[in-house]
This record gives C-alpha cells, sequence and structure tokens, in this order.
C-alpha cells in the first residue's frame, strides 16, 4: 500500500473485529512512526499502550467510575474553541449529523446520542488502546509534532491493515488515565487511540466524511 492509498483509505473506525494484534505488529508501528518529523529533533512524544488484561482492567475502572455518576475528570484543555466560527461549525455539525445517520440516530434521540458518545470510552471495542502524551513544557510547535506523530501511525497502520480512531474524547479522563498507567506529571494527555481490525459489515464504518475543495484553502502563488 503506498502513502497515498494510506491516507485516502485512513477513517475514524468505530467498529471493530473481535481479533487481537499483536505485539510485534503494534512495535512495528511505533517503531516506523518514530521517524516522523519534529522541530529540532526534540520527538516530543510519548505513547502508552494497553490491550489484553490490561486493557480489561483499565475499561472495567471506568465503567465503575461512570456507573456512580462520573463523567470523566475535567479536560485539560478545550477540544473545540467555545465558539466555532464558519465554516468550522458547519463542519462539524455535518460530521455528527452524517455519522448518526449511519446507525440510524436522529437529532431528537438524545439517549440515543449519548450512548453512541459513551462507546468512546470502549474504545468502541478494539483489541488495543494507545494514549497519547506531551511534556508541559512543550509548545504549539512541539504540540505539531506529536500530531505529525499520530498521523504516521496512523498511516503505518493502515499499511498493516489496521484502523484506527483517534480520540480525544480521553481527554476527559486524564487523571483516572495518568493514574492508571502511572504517567509522570510533567506529561500531559492529548488523546487516546482505538487500534484493530475494522468491521467492514459495519455500517458506521462506511462513514466518508467530506473535504473542502482546494480552493476553500489552499492559495498558490507564483506557478506559470
Amino acid at each position: 500500500m503506498n502513502v497515498t492509498d494510506a491516507l485516502m483509505s485512513r477513517i475514524s473506525t468505530r467498529a471493530f473485529l473481535d481479533r487481537p494484534v499483536p505485539e510485534a505488529l503494534v512495535r512495528t508501528l511505533l517503531e516506523t512512526a518514530r521517524y516522523a518529523p519534529s522541530g529540532g529533533n526534540l520527538q516530543p512524544w510519548h505513547v502508552y499502550v494497553l490491550t489484553g488484561t490490561r486493557l480489561a482492567a483499565f475499561l472495567e475502572r471506568i465503567e465503575a467510575r461512570r456507573a456512580t455518576g462520573g463523567f470523566g475528570d475535567g479536560t485539560e484543555y478545550d477540544i473545540y474553541p467555545a465558539e466555532l466560527k464558519p465554516p468550522y461549525k458547519q463542519r462539524r455539525s455535518k460530521c455528527a449529523e452524517d455519522m448518526y445517520a449511519t446507525i440510524g440516530v436522529p437529532r431528537e434521540d438524545k439517549a440515543g446520542r449519548f450512548a453512541h458518545f459513551a462507546r468512546n470510552f470502549r474504545f468502541f471495542d478494539a483489541p488495543v488502546a494507545l494514549f497519547f502524551a506531551i511534556d508541559r513544557q512543550m509548545g504549539l510547535g512541539q504540540w505539531a509534532d506529536l500530531g505529525m506523530f499520530i498521523q504516521s501511525f496512523m498511516l503505518v497502520a493502515r499499511e498493516h491493515g489496521l484502523h484506527s480512531c483517534a480520540q480525544e474524547a480521553w481527554a476527559l479522563w486524564h487523571k483516572t488515565i495518568a493514574d492508571f498507567v502511572e504517567m509522570p506529571p510533567e506529561l500531559k494527555l492529548f488523546c487516546g487511540m482505538a487500534l484493530g481490525y475494522g468491521d467492514p459489515a459495519a455500517a458506521i464504518n462506511g462513514l466518508r466524511t467530506e473535504r473542502a475543495k482546494l480552493e476553500e484553502f489552499a492559495t498558490l502563488q507564483g506557478f506559470e
């Protein structure tokens, strides 16, 4: 699979097969993604990976805390700006409406939408979970580097037949996650990620979000 095919076939997968991912393969993905670019070669990313009984224990902890009425620890950063302006607000709304349409959950079904959102906190039943963190000393440039590392990881995953879903929703549980994986206090959680083999029969995995036309975001100058 070439880079273009990997990029075009990468989606936010929200239904996975009950098929384990070998440790050696996860190691290969991480070993390859570490060649992502970073300013000054700082390589500011930190990754925690859970699977098997360790992942099951983590999910049990989340379920227990949710059962007592908790819905996270609050976030340390704004996942989205408080007041999204056009066209970003419309794009986000369209993405949500298209996603819920694939599973037949209308806007007025608040309980249904909440139930689906809560599936984030089971990694959509993926067999492997990852958490990505960055040193609190780092600035905007290094956060961009972390993003490039995550993107590189997801593209390499596609090369090996895997699918993924990057999940900023896990920022809501940053304290619980840090405690469970024994993350040092100088690190800040950015997001989680579900990793595994996507279920091709799941309707939600048929979603392909729209992309803006080139003219909407690019300005080309000086070409003859």
